[in-house]
């Protein structure tokens, strides 16, 4: 006898709804990986800005003016951040820049570093980046990986999740807009990662990068120990941090002019953290 039209029709919802199953399993299942060193703390930064409203920032993606693309697979959530990317290479080194752009000394980093034809990556503040996305874009378009380094530059591990979330959705939505995609990498302000912030990044996309090298620049202590200080420093793997902005960064400016000819001629090759897929 053939089956009734009510008992086909059961059949195919009871189908849809494990297939439907299966897709929500396979999306959100994270691979873990192991994890990284502890990092250390950064230095200071002048005090934050007021905090807008939490961010709908991937709960409500802004894409009607973007063309379709594949979203990426969310990382895993870290217990440490990466210190060093010995993965690039045997004479590789990272150079990073944080708390730009800066009008006043991020386009002198961005033509050493073209001039070079080297990559690096910045990671922004978005208090900066929203009225300089020129900056951002010239950025992409030199082939710098762009990362998130929150808004206003507060410490993140006594800060309250809701502005924890504010603070680096709002930061990727600026980033988004200026140049068609979210960032990938995250560094917390001074260093400063808790679990809470570990979980945030990575619902929000991001892996946490922090250094090996650090110039303290923000210091100001002179363009020579500045160039000391990464070229004692270099190593395979190793990431160097210096600054494009927060204060005056001149100095940081006129060291790079020096150190990157220097670290090209020992036979390190500059690379940039691949994109994830």
């Amino acid at each position: 006898m053939l089956p009734s039209r009510r008992t086909l029709l059961r059949v195919t919802a009871c189908l849809g709804a494990a297939a439907a199953v299966r897709m929500l399993t396979a999306e959100d299942t994270v691979t873990p990986a192991p994890a990284p060193r502890a990092a250390p703390a950064a230095g200071p930064r002048g005090a934050a800005a007021p905090h807008a409203a939490p961010s709908a920032y991937r709960l409500e993606p802004m894409t009607a003016y973007l063309p379709p693309r594949y979203h990426t697979a969310l990382p895993p959530v870290r217990t440490r951040p990466f210190l060093s990317m010995p993965q690039l290479g045997e004479r590789s080194m990272v150079l990073t820049f944080d708390d730009g752009p800066d009008p006043r000394y991020t386009p002198g980093i961005l033509k050493t570093l073209r001039d070079h034809d080297v990559r690096a990556v910045f990671f922004l503040c978005g208090e900066m980046a929203t009225d300089n996305r020129d900056l951002l874009r010239e950025m992409r378009d030199d082939g710098h990986v762009i990362g998130n380094h929150t808004w206003t530059h507060p410490q993140l591990n006594k800060t309250p999740s809701a502005t924890i979330r504010s603070e680096i959705g709002r930061t990727s939505e600026v980033i988004e807009q200026a140049i068609g995609e979210a960032p990938q990498w995250f560094r917390a302000p001074y260093g400063a990662w808790n679990r809470n912030v570990f979980e945030i990044q990575a619902e929000m996309g991001m892996e946490p990068l922090a250094w090996t090298v650090d110039t303290l620049d923000w210091t100001t202590p002179g363009t020579a120990t500045i160039i000391r200080r990464v070229l004692d420093g270099a190593a395979p793997g190793v990431v160097v941090l210096s600054h494009d902005a927060g204060g005056d960064r001149s100095q940081s400016v006129a060291a790079l002019r020096t150190y990157l000819p220097q670290l090209l001629a020992q036979g390190y090759a500059l690379k940039v953290p691949p994109r994830r897929r």
